[in-house]
């Protein structure tokens, strides 16, 4: 991400972390579960953890931020499986797990960038469209300076 993105910018670059990360994550459990490293072979019914991943999804693409907050929050069950999955299992089992940590903490970190930007932008917009109005209102100064008290 380029030195002081624009807020448009840097809330296109989150999202798309947020949903390529997510969509990874969700590819890598079916893949791990069905056919890279099931528990049992064939497949397991443990392929059924991603179908929680999949609700966040049409939130994320409508620029949600309710989404983009509980998403950060459930991301981390999926942190955790990873990582006891990486410590106990062994082979291409604990590498998968390792890449799902590492996908969870991506999906964090754009998630929780995302907000950020998103309510430091409103923020700014908020106090201006605020000193807008009160300027209409009271016919005060937009900005008003501060007058020292005798």
């Amino acid at each position: 991400m380029p030195s002081n993105p624009s807020p448009a910018a840097a809330v296109q670059f989150t999202r798309a972390l947020a949903v390529g990360s997510l969509l990874s994550l969700i590819a890598l459990g079916l893949a791990w579960e069905l056919w890279l490293a099931p528990l049992r072979p064939g497949g397991s019914w443990l392929v059924l953890k991603v179908l929680p991943l999949t609700l966040p999804l049409p939130g994320l693409l409508k620029h949600r931020m309710y989404t983009y907050r509980w998403l950060s929050l459930l991301i981390w069950l999926y942190f955790t499986e990873g990582v006891v999955r990486a410590t106990s299992d062994s082979g291409l089992s604990a590498v998968l797990a390792g890449i799902q940590v590492l996908l969870c903490v991506l999906i964090f970190v754009a998630c929780a960038l995302h907000v950020r930007v998103r309510l430091k932008a409103a923020g700014k917009e908020a106090v201006a469209a605020d000193a807008a109005r009160h300027a209409l209102e009271t016919g005060a100064p937009a900005d008003p300076t501060p007058t020292a008290k005798p």
